[in-house]
């Protein structure tokens, strides 16, 4: 499925691209006195026409315009593949969308390109979002990167491997997780850990590592921390520990994307490994009877896990501040925003929306993922610097691990490469 990221599963695919029908209907506009046109460009998280969030994006518009003459909206569905560089392009060229819901803001932001987000929403939808994933949409303390959907990350493990090499619970530790792995290995599970190392998208197992290490891409100032002494140790310990012993199977961790480990797991293949809420939806589909749990840490439970968040945006470019504004607004209803969690096992944004969730068992197998999106940390996406410092991560940190690797000095390079793209500014 093409749902980057934290749905991760594989980019490829063809971008969907089509415009909604545009219905006229009631509205106050931005004082123009005419009609208005909202032209919104949206990633794709569905793998077919049948889940295409064209369908979501469809339904929404239809409703949003029958209760809001005066302004259409027109929307383009593209697949994550494209949908960045799409919207970079449409900007470059002088024809921003009035709305993106895309992947990375800061950019944009630091253009002078963006409304504020207390520019464009009621109080109510703004004071609505969870703390965290709001923080994370800031620059400068100012929030232009409206959080769209989540995901949080948990320890998979497949039972039936559990039982069959005499494991009766999750690993709680490093420690425990190296036992676990030894004792898989012995019963002839051919990957007793999946280290998706790869270059589809390490940055996220990479970030997962360094928390459960007591580190992190940056520290509270927000500056970068990569090559910290908990993070070289990190990742010594899993050259030496996992690696370095075989328990992390056949395949170099180099070289072994995150799509190629959820697909091992569905086989039965892997013993446990770090996942997303879609993880379920494909192990399930596949009869893999899973559990999930805390990530491990270096002495016990990890402090906090990974949190990922996609990003709305909306730009000045076209005037329509108070159009935009009316319509995230009905996006972010509850309804609205439990009508597309739902659909791809995503975690809300809002915390009506994450109360429903909890309230109805009917979503308990996200629970567990819910608990830990409160205290989840999440890319430095407010960050200029960032999308390169994560090529820089794709490109270098799986040889860390691989015999030989030098995690020092590979971790101390792109500490020196990030320092140099903040001192440049934007």
């Amino acid at each position: 499925m093409q749902r980057r990221r934290f749905l991760g599963l594989t980019t490829a695919g063809v971008a969907a691209v089509a415009a909604a029908p545009g219905l006229t209907a009631c509205s106050g506009g931005s004082g123009s006195g005419g009609d208005v046109t909202l032209k919104v460009v949206a990633a794709d998280y569905g793998d077919s026409t049948d889940n295409s969030s064209r369908k979501y994006w469809d339904k929404l518009i239809r409703a949003f315009e029958a209760k809001h003459r005066g302004i259409t909206v027109e929307v383009e569905v593209h697949s994550w593949t494209d949908v960045d560089r799409r919207v970079a392009e449409m900007v470059k060229s002088g024809k921003a969308p009035d709305i993106a819901q895309i992947g990375a803001y800061a950019d944009f932001a630091a253009q002078g390109r963006l409304y504020r987000a207390d520019e464009m929403l009621s109080i109510p939808t703004q004071a609505g979002f969870i703390t965290s994933i709001a923080h994370a949409g800031e620059v400068g303390r100012v929030q232009y990167g409206v959080p769209f959907v989540a995901s949080a990350r948990l320890l998979f493990y497949n039972v039936k491997l559990f039982d069959q090499a005499g494991i009766s619970s999750a690993p709680t530790s490093w420690d425990e997780l190296k036992e676990a792995a030894v004792r898989l290995k012995a019963s002839g599970v051919k990957i007793p850990y999946g280290l998706p190392l790869g270059p589809e998208e390490c940055q996220a197992e990479t970030m997962m590592w360094m928390l459960s290490g007591g580190g992190g891409y940056t520290d509270a100032n927000g500056s970068y921390t990569i090559d910290s002494t908990e993070n070289i140790e990190t990742f010594e310990w899993l050259r030496d520990e996992l690696v370095g012993a075989g328990l992390t199977g056949p395949a170099s961790p180099a070289r072994t994307n995150r799509q190629d480990t959820f697909d091992a797991f569905a086989r039965g293949e892997v013993g446990m490994l770090n996942g997303h809420p879609t993880l379920m939806q494909q192990a399930s589909g596949h009869g893999i009877s899973y559990e999930t749990a805390p990530l491990p840490g270096r002495r016990g439970k990890a402090q906090s896990t990974m949190g990922v968040a996609d990003w709305v945006m909306a730009f000045k470019q076209n005037g329509h501040r108070e159009e935009i504004g009316t319509f995230l607004d009905f996006l972010y209803s509850e309804k609205n925003v439990l009508d597309f969690v739902k659909e791809y096992d995503l975690l809300p944004v809002t915390t009506s929306a994450e109360q429903s969730m909890l309230d109805d068992r009917d979503y308990k197998r996200l629970w567990k993922f819910l608990d830990e999106l409160e205290s989840a940390e999440f890319y430095p996406a407010d960050k200029t610097s960032w999308a390169e410092v994560s090529k820089l991560i794709k490109e270098k940190i799986g040889s860390t691990v691989t015999k030989g690797g030098d995690p020092a000095s590979v971790l101390g390079q792109i500490q020196r490469e990030a320092d140099a793209m903040e001192n440049a500014g934007p």
